[in-house]
């Protein structure tokens, strides 16, 4: 189905707890963004180093894919390829069917969820259980994360308690409890029952490095730890844009990631896991099966400004810095992937004319490219794709496009020409008026009577700026 951007957008303005929140969480963030970037000397540094060695991966991805799996498998770890999201389901469901589990637990992976992994394996009969705090609100809520790192952002603490009192089969006097510190004692009574249960616990990889073979997972509530220590089997998931070349390479992402993402010099837990179970080692997993994911990868590749696109680690900084996730919340770009970041990916991955909106919300202020902490450049990208969109004809109003292009053209030679400016700006002064008129939006062309629709044209100063600038000098 296509993403309808703006029919999402005008309910997301309507929302007022939506809009509260997003001004809550995105202050909270963007100012402990900013306190870990003043503390951090060499914080440019570190960006640029960052940039240049995804750049590396990028451009040898397949010597590095050969690398981690070699390694990974040389520590007793299983691997597995999957060209699409079909695929990687259908691997994970193989692995569960062969040990004959039942109960699944999961920590927060934004790859499962781009595969819809939880619908898959609940349709073949299992029980599958999100065990981070956000993701398990909103499996019982039957919803979509809403930001990457705070996939639950947009829900209140009265929704949750209510949600836990319906779900969890909780007395109803259970939903007037709305203090957070009550809520997550309910869930994590709920959830460590669930984790003593499970044969196969399934996670995300924020990083692989190739080098060692070593899975990289990065967390703040223990529940990832828990996954992949308890439970027989463990299975990460894995998009293959997700590797480090080096482990000396590591520490600049595990500096440049959470100061990113939440503010903190460093999260609650860093797991650094190297194959399965050995031998004289008391936990962890008798297996370890590691799938990596393309589902539409490999396509970026082949373009060399969009392929930066599979530089980021996944840190939410840009959705915390964008003025138009910042004002309707991540579920109005239709995906997974929301704010900036899903804008240029999920068109890739799925295609116009689906995701046909998601490269025009944007301002284009620069503001995510600023803050990210791999130096995507998510403006051109957006440039870009528009672009592509305007040659796949999956434009409504593609036939105009020759009169706007006609039209940006007309504009170019009169900024060009100084004479010709002076002369012309008296006249649209004198005839602004006729811009306002209503008559005008009935008789403009279709693309700038669309454009009138949602837009207001700006008022014309009385006097230009040169003439300002001559009173100035005089």
């Amino acid at each position: 189905m296509p993403i309808h951007f703006r029919n999402n957008s005008v309910r997301a303005l309507s929302d007022e707890f939506l809009q509260s929140a997003l001004r809550r969480t995105g202050t909270h963030f963007r100012q402990g963004r900013n306190r870990a970037v003043e503390a951090t000397p060499d914080w440019e540094e570190l960006r640029s180093r960052a940039h240049e060695i995804k750049k590396e991966v990028i451009h040898h991805l397949n010597f590095y894919l050969t690398q981690l799996i070699e390694n990974v498998e040389r520590k007793g770890g299983h691997v597995h390829q999957a060209r699409t999201a079909e695929e990687a389901c259908r691997v994970v469901e193989g692995i569960a069917r062969s040990h004959r589990v039942q109960t699944i637990v999961k920590s927060k992976s934004m790859v499962s969820e781009e595969i819809e992994l939880n619908a898959h394996l609940q349709k073949a009969g299992f029980y599958v259980v999100e065990t981070d705090l956000g993701e398990f609100i909103l499996q019982l809520a039957g919803e979509k994360p809403s930001h990457i790192i705070a996939p639950a952002v947009h829900k209140s603490r009265e929704q949750v308690a209510m949600l836990f009192a319906q779900k969890l089969g909780l007395p109803e006097e259970m939903a007037r409890e709305t203090s957070i510190e009550a809520l997550t004692e309910i869930a994590r009574k709920y959830l460590r029952g669930k984790f003593l249960q499970a044969e196969v616990g399934v996670t995300g990889v924020n990083f692989a490095v190739a080098e060692t073979g070593t899975l990289v997972i990065v967390e703040n509530e223990g529940n990832a730890r828990f996954t992949t220590t308890y439970p027989k089997v463990h299975i990460a998931l894995m998009g293959i844009e997700k590797i480090i070349p080096r482990w000396e390479d590591l520490s600049i992402f595990l500096t440049l990631l959470p100061r990113s993402a939440t503010g903190q010099m460093m999260t609650s837990y860093v797991s650094f896991l190297n194959g399965s179970r050995g031998e004289d080692e008391e936990d962890g997993p008798v297996e370890l099966h590691l799938v990596l994911l393309d589902n539409g990868r490999s396509k970026m590749l082949k373009h060399p400004l969009l392929q930066q696109t599979l530089y980021c680690i996944r840190c939410g900084a840009c959705l915390n810095f964008c003025p138009v996730y910042q004002t309707v919340g991540g579920h109005a770009y239709g995906g997974v992937y929301s704010g900036p970041i899903g804008a240029i990916l999920t068109p890739q991955m799925q295609g116009f004319p689906h995701a046909l909106p998601l490269p025009y919300a944007s301002s284009l202020c620069s503001a995510c490219a600023d803050v990210c902490p791999v130096k995507i450049p998510i403006p051109q990208i957006l440039l870009s794709l528009r672009y592509q969109s305007r040659k796949s004809d999956t434009l409504p109003f593609r036939s105009n496009f020759p009169l706007e292009r006609l039209a940006f053209y007309s504009w170019s030679v009169l900024l060009s020409s100084p004479w010709l400016y002076r002369w012309i700006f008296p006249l649209l002064l004198r005839f602004s008026w006729l811009l306002s008129h209503p008559l005008f939006s009935r008789v403009a062309p279709a693309i700038l009577s669309s454009y009138l629709k949602e837009h207001a044209l700006p008022s014309l100063p009385s006097k230009s700026f040169y003439q300002r600038w001559k009173e100035y000098e005089r």
